[in-house]
C-alpha cells in the first residue's frame, strides 16, 4: 500500500490591501522560512527535494512570474513547476508529487499582489474569449452578477440570506489574525453598502488583497518524523465546467459537484453533512456561500440560503463554515484556495484559538478559479 501524503508545516502571511512595503519575493520568502523553521528542513536530497508554486503573470507584471522566485523555494537544488490556477491546484499537484514517489518532501508555495494591477478586472477581462466575450466587456466580476440573478431567481432566494453568510464570515474574521477584514457588519450595512454590479453590493464583494501561504508536504515515513500534528490529505478532485459563459447552468455547479464527488470517493466520505467538521469555501462573493454549499451536498437546490440563516454554519453551530472569515475577508484570487487548506490545517492540529472548532477531525478545503466558478478543486484533510 502507497504511503498517505501529510501536510507537515503551513504558514501564511498576514493578507492587506497594499502590501506596499513588502515586494512579492519578500512575501515569498517570509513563508518559506516560516516552514522551513517549523520543520528544521533545508533543500537538496533528503531535505526539500521539489517545489510546486503557484504565481501569475499578469498579476507579478512580468512574464514567467515563477522565475524570480526560483531560489526562494530551492529550484537550483531540484525541480519545480507552476500551477497558474487557484493555488489548492498547487497543493494538490504536490500531493501527487509525493504518492507518486517523483519526491519525498515538496514544498508549496503561492503569492499574489491584487494592488499592483491599476484594475483586477481589467485582468480578469484577459480570462475570456477575444472574439465574442471579451467585446461585451466581461469580467469576473459581472460573469459573478450575471450568475447571482439567474441563481436567487432559479430558486426565489431571499436578499437576506447572502448577506447572512457576509456577516458569519466577518464574525469569524474577527477572530482570525491573518484576516485582512476584521470588524462586524449587519445584515442591513451589507444590505445598505454601495451597489457595485446588480445584485451584488460592495460588502458582498471580496476585497483586493496581497498575500502569500506556504506548505510543506511529505511522506508518511517522513512526516511523522517531522510533525508531531501532520494532516493527512485523504481526498481531492477537481474539475472545469465549460469555457462559455453561455453552455452553463449557472443557477447551479456541474463542475463543483463532480470535483467534489471525486474528492469524497476518494476520501470514502458518504455524507458529508455528518462527516465533515468543517468547511473553508473560497467564495468571493456573497451568493456562492449558498451555491457552493449545495453543489458540494451540504443542503439540496436553493435550501442553502434558509441552512445559513438558520446560524447552523456559525462557529459553535453544526457545520461551522469559514472559520477564518473566508475570502470575503480577504485573500488574493490565486492563493485563496491555499488560505482555506491553511485554516484547515491549523484547525485540525487545534492551534485556532478563539475561533477552534471543537473536537475538528475532518475539513473540507476548496477553491475555484474562472469566471462564474468555472474550474473547481476540492481537499479533504483530516488529523487522523
Amino acid at each position: 500500500m502507497a504511503e498517505r501524503v501529510g501536510i507537515v508545516a503551513v504558514a501564511q502571511t498576514r493578507f492587506e490591501s497594499h502590501k506596499w512595503n513588502q515586494r512579492f519575493q519578500e512575501m515569498v520568502w517570509e513563508v518559506v522560512k516560516s516552514v522551513r523553521d517549523q520543520t528544521g528542513l533545508s533543500f537538496g536530497k533528503g531535505q526539500i527535494d521539489n517545489a510546486v508554486t503557484c504565481s501569475d503573470d499578469f498579476f507579478d507584471c512580468r512574464t514567467i512570474s515563477d522565475a524570480p522566485i526560483g531560489d526562494l523555494v530551492g529550484a537550483h537544488y531540484g525541480s519545480e513547476e507552476k500551477a497558474s490556477q487557484d493555488g489548492i491546484q498547487a497543493l494538490f499537484y504536490a500531493a501527487a508529487c509525493v504518492a507518486s514517489g517523483h519526491s519525498e518532501i515538496t514544498i508549496v508555495v503561492g503569492h499574489c499582489k491584487e494592488s499592483q494591477a491599476e484594475s483586477r478586472n481589467m485582468i480578469t477581462h484577459c480570462a475570456f474569449d477575444p472574439i465574442f466575450s471579451r467585446q461585451v466587456g466581461l469580467d469576473y466580476l459581472n460573469a459573478a452578477a450575471l450568475q447571482a440573478r439567474m441563481y436567487y431567481e432559479c430558486f426565489g432566494v431571499p436578499k437576506e440570506a447572502p448577506a447572512m453568510a457576509v456577516v458569519r464570515d466577518r464574525k469569524h474574521g474577527k477572530l482570525n489574525p491573518y484576516a485582512q477584514i476584521q470588524n462586524e457588519v449587519s445584515v442591513e450595512e451589507v444590505l445598505n453598502s454601495k451597489m457595485v454590479c446588480d445584485p451584488l453590493r460592495e460588502m458582498e464583494i471580496y476585497p483586493v488583497s496581497d498575500g502569500a501561504v506556504a506548505f510543506i508536504v511529505a511522506r508518511e515515513s517522513r512526516a511523522k518524523k517531522l510533525c508531531k500534528k501532520p494532516v493527512w490529505i485523504l481526498g481531492a478532485g477537481n474539475c472545469y465546467d465549460a469555457y462559455f459563459l453561455g453552455d452553463r447552468k449557472l443557477w447551479n455547479s456541474a463542475s463543483l459537484k463532480l470535483a467534489g464527488k471525486r474528492a469524497y470517493d476518494m476520501a470514502g466520505i458518504k455524507n458529508p453533512k455528518k462527516e465533515l467538521d468543517l468547511l473553508e469555501l473560497s467564495a468571493g462573493y456573497s451568493y456562492e456561500e449558498l451555491l457552493f454549499l449545495e453543489a458540494l451536498g451540504i443542503c439540496n437546490p436553493g435550501k442553502a440560503g434558509a441552512y445559513v440563516m438558520s446560524g447552523a454554519t456559525d462557529l459553535g453551530r453544526e457545520l461551522p463554515v469559514n472559520t477564518s472569515g473566508g475570502k470575503l475577508c480577504g485573500s488574493p484570487i490565486m492563493i485563496s484556495g491555499m488560505a482555506r487548506a491553511a485554516e484547515c490545517v491549523i484547525q485540525l492540529r487545534g492551534e485556532a484559538g478563539q475561533r477552534q472548532v471543537e473536537g475538528a477531525k475532518t475539513a473540507l478545503a476548496h477553491g475555484t478559479t474562472g469566471p462564474a466558478g468555472q474550474h473547481h478543486c476540492v481537499m479533504i484533510l483530516s488529523n487522523r
